[in-house]
């Protein structure tokens, strides 16, 4: 969940304002528990615990206390403070200090350094510039007003031998008046000064700290932000890929000689397999399965340039050995990245039920003859494309009649992986085509993916999942024929 909520402030706002956002969370959080610690110290004056004034106890006390709970009142009101909201957190948390030094003085010390370690939340070297500066100014006038109303400290009055026998607060500050000692002056050197010297030490613990991690968080923040960047060109060439990819069904709803039908689910943004069909001829259909090897970018780039050469070297008449021989020598031209591809094209003869096909290393195609049950079509398949230059390929046939149906995919399909690295195989693809024999391409294709998803599971997806069905449903008419 928070990652979520993470990947949601980015989309909107930078690092430093998300994490502005959690800081004044966890500031406020920390205020809360200041508020029970300084009432349960309270509570325990009340019952005896401690020798300090109740009368005074109670008056600081509940103000401490409810300027400590002043954030959380404003969250519970949803009061929108914007980009002073941690200026507002810390004043609180100063001001409630402050309050109960008047009476604490000694032995509020150590709360004067938590602001400052609460600003480190923060990441910024000005936001604890100033709350250190706050937090001297509001102790020094917290110890000036505790010389008269707080919990006296005898170490002054040791510091003079005139004073050193003056029992009680107020004789002492008389007999300070009347020597002309400066009580003030006395309460800086003996009792603010050595305090604020560890304060300036952890103040700079503390903005050294602040320093780096800043520094750490605009770093990532550029990163975060490159990788929106390229995550948006990654969207976008997801959609360029689906766009080149044939997406409108019914694909040819003029043509009543066959029905077609393909899918393409990507392991990753951008994907290395590809499918095609389109029509050679007014009588002969082209169909196309590729997986180029490897993942994201690379892949889908080799991809482009193999769909598009596969496709204009597929020419009427055109021996698909032959296109295949000339698609490998240009891949094998352009291919410093030693990518390359298996494919399979096949063309169907609509007059006759002919199809012509070339296997480049890939996967065997399924056919299932009318009333018949799915089997793979076993060949020799030929080199892949991109591997080796003057390579040959042949071509193969085979007659389909009205009814019968191909079935062609890539190794996402029979290597989809489950949680305990059982692969899917071949036995199970082969059992769920033969239980949707009779289903449309759409449905056919559809069924597969579910019966995948079923066998995966939760587990992650490695590899992509292209498949395609062709259906000769009837001979192309007499009419219909053109040159």
């Amino acid at each position: 969940m928070e990652h979520e909520k993470f990947g949601a402030a980015l989309e909107k706002e930078n690092l430093f304002s998300y994490n502005e956002e959690r800081a004044n969370h966890y500031a406020a959080t920390c205020l809360k528990f200041a508020a029970i610690v300084a009432t349960l110290m309270w509570i325990l004056n009340i019952l005896g615990f401690f020798i300090v004034d109740k009368t005074s106890m109670n008056i600081v006390m509940p103000t401490g206390i409810l300027l400590f709970l002043l954030p959380l009142a404003r969250k519970w009101l949803n009061l929108k403070l914007g980009r002073g909201e941690k200026y507002f957190i810390v004043c609180c948390f100063l001001l409630g200090i402050s309050a109960m030094s008047f009476v604490l003085t000694l032995q509020m010390i150590m709360a004067w350094t938590c602001p400052i370690v609460l600003s480190c939340h923060y990441y910024s070297p000005r936001f604890t510039r100033f709350v250190a500066a706050g937090t001297l100014l509001c102790m020094l006038v917290s110890f000036y007003i505790g010389i008269f109303v707080g919990v006296w400290d005898s170490n002054i009055m040791r510091s003079s031998a005139e004073l050193a026998g003056v029992a009680t607060r107020v004789e002492f500050i008389r007999v300070a008046a009347a020597a002309g000692d400066n009580i003030l002056l006395r309460a800086l050197n003996f009792y603010y000064m050595p305090r604020a010297v560890v304060i300036v030490v952890v103040y700079l613990i503390c903005i050294t700290l602040s320093k780096r991690t800043h520094g750490l968080l605009s770093r990532q923040d550029e990163i975060v932000r490159e990788s929106q960047r390229i995550g948006t060109e990654l969207s976008i060439a997801t959609q360029i890929q689906a766009d080149m990819l044939p997406s409108i069904f019914p694909a040819f709803p003029e043509r009543g000689e066959f029905d077609i039908y393909a899918t393409m689910d990507p392991a990753r943004e951008v994907g290395g397999d590809f499918y095609d069909f389109f029509m050679v001829d007014n009588r002969h259909l082209a169909i196309v399965m590729a997986d180029v090897s490897g993942k994201g970018v690379p892949a889908a780039l080799f991809m482009v340039i193999g769909k598009t050469l596969i496709k204009d070297h597929t020419l009427p008449g055109a021996d698909l050995g032959e296109v295949f021989r000339q698609v490998n020598e240009l891949l094998c031209e352009a291919n410093k990245e030693g990518l390359f591809i298996t494919a399979f094209e096949g063309v169907l003869d609509l007059v006759t039920g002919e199809l012509r096909f070339v296997n480049a290393g890939h996967e065997p195609a399924f056919l299932c003859p009318a009333g018949g049950s799915y089997a793979p079509r076993k060949t020799r398949p030929g080199f892949v494309l991109a591997g080796m230059e003057g390579m040959t390929f042949q071509a193969d046939s085979v007659t389909l009649s009205p009814g019968d149906k191909l079935f062609q995919y890539t190794d996402g399909v029979t290597e989809a992986t489950r949680s305990d690295q059982e692969l899917y195989g071949m036995d199970r693809l082969q059992a769920v085509l033969d239980r949707n024999r009779d289903a449309s391409p759409r449905g056919l294709l559809s069924a597969v993916k579910t019966d995948i998803n079923a066998f995966v599971g939760e587990a992650e997806q490695f590899d992509d999942i292209t498949m395609l069905c062709l259906e000769f449903k009837q001979y192309m008419s007499q009419k219909e024929r053109r040159p």
